[in-house]
């Protein structure tokens, strides 16, 4: 244990001064102190652990404070007259870790009548010699976190925060008379009480690593989704405390009511002032001071136009990598004319996109020409459950599980003819009985003033499947195609197909009884037969059945002479189309029944290398116009209903301290993925005056300089959390991993691991000397 003459002896040797200029005060439950002599050698109590305080007190310029030492009520931050030191005890070399007031590498005393500077700025920079009592010669603040379990996220960030200039210079100093406990916000001022004793221990001399117990316990009594040790997001532990500073140093101990006024035409800047002020009049801390900016919303409804404009604040910019603004769809794409086999196409479209940004995409991807038209649909259980025919339908709805297809059709207006397709199944190994199941993706084309009989509608059918002919029977499909060519017509009731008609399954008669006919009318049913197999007509080699959109069945299978009557009001008339075996063996219908998911699971789990994409494409990306999700709807005070608004933000004041976060976490109903996209973010000269609609002030530059980085590697769920920080005075980055602290060269800072990003704002007399100097020999 440290005795009194020891601790002298350390101190003086530290601070390179006599031992009449030192004064060290013990503190008991710090709310009594006792002068400690340096003659006697009285060792400390024995019950004093390590981590607790004791008050070193110097003479500056030989004045002393007249023994009038302050403390607040008990809550242990420092008073206006002395420094308070941590005491580090060792069994083996005892060490003096110093929680000093700096000022750019300076020592100070607290008291406002003597911040003058001293010439022991030179050992706290330096702490050169002292290498007898353990302290390792460096620079202040390279001290590192112990991982308790799974807290490098707080680790990480925690080293970004405590890095920050203004806010070190703020927790180093006196900060106790603004602490809010009557806040119902806050926290009682419990939580900026532990961050600013967690900081003053980081920028002790000294490096040798801290268990934040004692932060990491606050935490989890005010926040208890970070209790325990899981794993978690730096980023969301960063915006809670934050949050939780501002609310514990609150100035504003009692918040008015202040109603906001409407825009009513009056000037933007006058507006954007008046709601600044609004919010400084209930918020106003030294969070709000270095971190809060303003946003310029713009929101205007799709029904009235009426244009709604607000002045919002905000902590920080969640930035979306350009990837996470879009989606993958893939669509199947099937021709109506018979000329080529579907085909699926995967194109990307705004993740908040309508129908008309999928259509656009598709006849892109499938070179439609000026004549075609695509008509999206959706498909399930082997049926069109919906036509997307509304260019202004949300794409959010549509699941990354369902199918979508497109039929290019002519230009033309005219009712749609659609063939649904049913095959034999038996039941188990029964032969007796079988049962039509459906199968396949519907067939579409536009129906014309050709089709009159059943033969015309078999004809319209089996032009679809040309393209699906198995190789075989390429000689037929060549025929038929060589014959539309030369203008030949098939005459009703001959098979395009040359197929001997006598080949086929009959039966005796070409209608169905009442009985067989209401069995049809489902998609599955059984079908009584008395011979093998299922009843089939003689004429046809498929069987056609008109029906309607609720599925009702209209007489019975087509004769290639039995007339079809089109209502003049009919859009689209459905068929079903009944498949003999033969017909099953003759056309590759494999390519009918393997239609593809909007977004296949393995596709979007699987990482792919991405083009590298600058931090500027994310601001315009997260700026850029966009229309309000479905479950963001906006109520329209002139339509008096919920729209689905457009939305644009603007930059309208930037804080001193910009902290953006890489939007690289992307969730879905049944998938979460990490973009390990790589952001070229600047390290220098960030110039946000581009993007900045309002005026932050005629002393202030839109420059900004990098300071730290908090990063992230591994996959979601996992990973590790470390940082990259600047120390400013000495001009050189560090890594951060954890209680491991080492230098670090700035070219190998940009990483794709880079997850949340710290810019200070850089002075413009410091911009424009910077950039004079590039011009000088």
């Amino acid at each position: 244990m440290d005795n009194e003459g020891e601790l002298y002896r350390r101190a003086c040797k530290l601070f390179n001064i006599d031992s009449e200029q030192v004064h060290i005060w013990d503190l008991f439950g710090q709310t009594k102190l006792a002068l400690i002599s340096n003659e006697n050698n009285i060792s400390l109590d024995a019950e004093k652990q390590m981590g607790e305080d004791i008050l070193l007190e110097l003479q500056v310029d030989g004045i002393w404070q007249d023994g009038n030492i302050g403390l607040s009520n008990g809550n242990g931050s420092v008073g206006n007259e002395l420094a308070l030191v941590p005491v580090e005890t060792s069994r083996s070399e005892p060490s003096l870790a110093g929680g000093l007031t700096l000022s750019n590498g300076t020592f100070r005393s607290s008291s406002p009548d003597l911040s003058v500077a001293h010439p022991l700025s030179s050992s706290l920079r330096n702490l050169d010699g002292i290498g007898s009592s353990g302290v390792t010669a460096g620079p202040l603040g390279l001290t590192g976190l112990h991982n308790l379990g799974n807290t490098c996220f707080m680790n990480s960030a925690l080293q970004c925060l405590v890095h920050t200039p203004k806010l070190v210079e703020y927790f180093l100093e006196d900060y106790s008379k603004e602490i809010n406990r009557q806040n119902p916000l806050g926290m009682d001022g419990e939580l900026a009480l532990a961050f600013g004793d967690l900081l003053r221990k980081l920028w002790a001399p000294g490096r040798t690593p801290i268990a934040p117990r004692a932060f990491k316990a606050k935490l989890a009594r005010f926040a208890p989704q970070f209790s325990g040790y899981n794993q978690h997001d730096s980023q969301e532990l960063l915006a809670f405390l934050l949050d939780g500073l501002h609310e514990d140093l609150n100035r504003v101990k009692h918040k008015p009511y202040i109603e906001s006024k409407d825009a009513d035409g009056r000037p933007d800047e006058e507006v954007a002032e008046e709601y600044w002020e609004n919010h400084k009049a209930r918020n106003d801390s030294i969070i709000v001071d270095l971190c809060q900016g303003q946003f310029k919303s713009t929101l205007v409804c799709p029904i009235c136009n009426k244009i709604s404009v607000t002045f919002d604040p905000f902590m920080y910019l969640s930035l979306p990598l350009p990837s996470t603004m879009t989606r993958t769809m893939t669509v199947t794409v099937f021709s109506t004319d018979g000329t080529a086999p579907p085909k699926p196409y995967t194109v990307t479209v705004p993740k908040q996109g309508k129908c008309k940004d999928l259509v656009k995409a598709v006849s892109v991807a499938c070179s439609l020409r000026n004549d075609e038209k695509l008509l999206m649909a959706e498909i399930y259980n082997h049926k069109i459950i919906r036509f997307l025919e509304d260019p202004f339908d949300p794409l959010s709805p549509i699941r990354d599980d369902q199918y979508l297809a497109a039929y290019r059709l002519c230009q033309e207006e005219s009712p749609l003819l659609e063939f649904m397709h049913r095959k034999e199944e038996d039941y188990f190994s029964t032969q007796s009985t079988g049962y039509w199941k459906p199968f396949g993706t519907p067939l579409i084309t536009r129906l014309q003033d050709d089709v009159h009989t059943g033969a015309d509608l078999q004809a319209k059918f089996q032009m679809l499947l040309a393209p699906l002919l198995r190789p075989k029977n390429l000689s037929s499909f060549t025929q038929m195609n060589i014959a539309k060519e030369n203008g030949h017509k098939v005459e009703a009731g001959e098979d395009v197909q040359m197929e001997d008609l006598n080949d086929q399954l009959s039966i005796s008669n070409g209608t169905l009884d009442d009985d067989f006919e209401s069995l049809l009318n489902d998609d599955e049913k059984t079908i009584p037969n008395g011979h093998s197999g299922c009843p089939l007509p003689s004429e046809l080699s498929f069987q056609l059945i008109l029906t309607d959109e609720r599925g009702t069945n209209k007489e019975g299978f087509l004769k290639p002479d039995d007339p079809v009557l089109i209502p003049r009001s009919c859009r689209r008339l459905q068929v079903l189309v009944y498949w003999p075996e033969k017909m099953l063996d003759k056309y590759d219908t494999h390519l009918l029944d393997t239609l593809s998911e909007v977004l296949k699971f393995g596709f979007a789990t699987k990482r792919v290398s991405q083009e590298p994409i600058s931090l500027y494409a994310c601001l315009e990306a997260f700026l850029n116009e966009e229309p309000l999700g479905p479950e963001d709807m906006w109520y329209c005070p002139s339509c008096k209903e919920h729209r689905q608004a457009s939305k644009k933000l603007d930059l309208w004041r930037l804080p001193e301290i910009l902290v953006v976060h890489l939007k690289r976490f992307s969730y879905s109903r049944f998938i979460k993925n990490k973009l390990e996209t790589f952001v070229n973010f600047p390290t220098h000269d960030l110039d946000l005056t581009n993007y900045v609609a309002g005026k932050n002030g005629p002393c202030q530059s839109n420059i900004y300089e990098l300071y730290a980085v908090s990063n992230h590697y591994g996959s979601m769920g996992g990973g590790h959390y470390t940082a990259y920080v600047n120390l400013i005075e000495e001009n050189g980055w560090y890594n951060f991993d954890d209680s491991h602290v080492s230098p670090v060269s700035e070219d190998r800072i940009k990483t794709s691991a880079a997850y949340v990003l710290f810019y200070r704002r850089v002075k413009p007399e410091d911009h424009s000397a910077k950039n004079g100097g590039l011009f000088t020999s």
